[in-house]
């Protein structure tokens, strides 16, 4: 087995289409963490620190409900996490996630999207905070590479 899946976090919609194109680079299949409570212009605003995301953020307890669970989880050996980087590191709602799915004896690639943040912090916060888990690399796209940049970092 060698089935890939990428579960993806997506408030505004840059980190799906990365995702749908690392998705058709590899052949993986996709999973979309939503949100039970889509996320508003208005709850992104990080400078209104009354803002439903300043608050999630700032709370590391804070674990936003997800919509619906991966049903097949057993069927992959490899799962790619993606998401924004928000106040340098990954949203809550991604330990939601991790939290909620047992991904022990998968591989697990992270991609994050930003305007200007790395990935470091976030893979960091992610490895130290589930460090049971086969964390094995991270990257930063802007949705510029090609497909070969997707697939050398996926083998």
């Amino acid at each position: 087995m060698n089935k890939k899946l990428i579960c993806y976090f997506s408030a505004s919609g840059t980190t799906k289409k990365i995702a749908e194109r690392i998705a058709n680079s590899i052949g993986a299949d996709l999973f979309e963490i939503e949100p039970t409570i889509k996320y508003t212009r208005a709850d992104l605003n990080w400078l209104n620190r009354k803002s439903r995301s300043s608050i999630e953020m700032s709370n590391k307890d804070s674990r936003p409900e997800i919509a619906r669970k991966v049903d097949n989880l057993n069927d992959y050996d490899t799962v790619i996490i993606g998401f924004p980087v928000w106040w340098y590191t990954a949203p809550t709602i991604i330990n939601t996630f991790i939290e909620e799915n047992d991904l022990s004896n998968k591989k697990i690639y992270v991609f994050v999207t930003s305007g200007g943040s790395s990935q470091a912090k976030s893979f960091k916060d992610l490895k130290e905070k589930y460090s049971s888990l086969n964390f094995v690399d991270a990257r930063r796209f802007k949705g510029k590479e090609d497909e070969e940049e997707y697939k050398n970092w996926l083998i």
